[in-house]
């Protein structure tokens, strides 16, 4: 634990000499152990051939990591007051750039588009994160729907909600998240982190996840619009069979809908949580055709 409280009470010594406070609007929980830090870098599995955008970089601890690893690292900061500390924490590196920016609200793809006119060698796009966890799920719902052409998003995030990503049906904490994310995504856990890994400590554990964003969608479609409406639907009221969830889509009434899932072969008595994502697909391909 002593590298630990090292990087703690850097962290606070920094923070203090630039007469700066930890957000709690922001949620922010600067991480402050350097074995962690040193795991994220590797379990993004980083190269000189990387552009790695950085959501959330804070004081910059887990930018230098990054740094010695990519090519090259964007770090999107929104807190305007962590800016003079972050810029003096890399500013021994010559491929890092630094934006105050709201992550939101940044189109990423643009970004590494207008990188890539003076960094060529630069062939993969990797995004990196420590994310608050009030805004976890909109941060990555907005990366994936927007279709951003990343490789991987390797994320720091609250125990239970990477419970809900890598969830798999059947299981009590699977449900729309989880379908859309594995939908985007093969999801890999790189490392469980202790609240003590953090400066303050927050009152939950963590998770990091490595989120390799598909190249193939693992099922095939007829309307993707059609494939979440279902997905909405049928867990919008998770104590509900999938016929009451459904009646109603498309105009259709619940004995048209029994009618419909037994065409498909899924019992109209079964819950949301216990379809699979081809389960899913099948109705939601079948109500697009009609």
């Amino acid at each position: 634990m002593k590298g630990n409280n090292d990087g703690k009470t850097q962290i606070i010594k920094t923070m203090s000499r630039h007469h700066a406070g930890f957000s709690k609007k922001l949620g922010q929980n600067f991480l402050a152990d350097q074995g962690v830090i040193q795991e994220i870098g590797e379990g993004a599995c980083l190269t000189e051939k990387d552009h790695v955008v950085e959501i959330g970089p804070g004081i910059g601890v887990l930018t230098c990591e990054l740094a010695r690893r990519a090519g090259y690292v964007t770090a999107v900061e929104i807190d305007g007051s962590l800016i003079p500390m972050l810029k003096k924490a890399v500013e021994g590196f010559d491929n890092v750039r630094i934006l105050h920016q709201d992550i939101l609200k940044t189109q990423i793809d643009q970004l590494h588009s207008l990188l890539l006119e003076t960094h060529p060698q630069l062939e993969n796009l990797k995004i990196v994160g420590n994310l608050p966890y009030y805004i976890t799920t909109p941060i990555i719902m907005k990366l994936l729907e927007e279709g951003v052409r990343a490789k991987s998003i390797t994320v720091m995030m609250q125990r239970e909600v990477a419970q809900r990503l890598m969830a798999a049906p059947g299981s009590r904490t699977f449900g729309a998240i989880s379908v859309a994310v594995q939908y985007y995504c093969q999801v890999r856990e790189i490392l469980q982190v202790s609240r003590e890994a953090f400066v303050p400590v927050p009152k939950v554990d963590s998770t990091v996840l490595r989120l390799d964003i598909r190249e193939e969608k693992p099922v095939s479609l007829t309307d993707e619009a059609m494939f979440f409406k279902v997905v909405r639907a049928g867990f919008s009221q998770r104590r509900k069979t999938l016929l009451n969830a459904l009646s109603g889509l498309e105009q259709l009434g619940k004995e048209e809908m029994r009618e419909f899932l037994l065409s498909k072969d899924i019992d109209p008595g079964r819950r949301a949580e216990t379809l699979s994502l081809e389960e899913f697909a099948r109705i939601a391909n079948g109500l697009s055709l009609r």
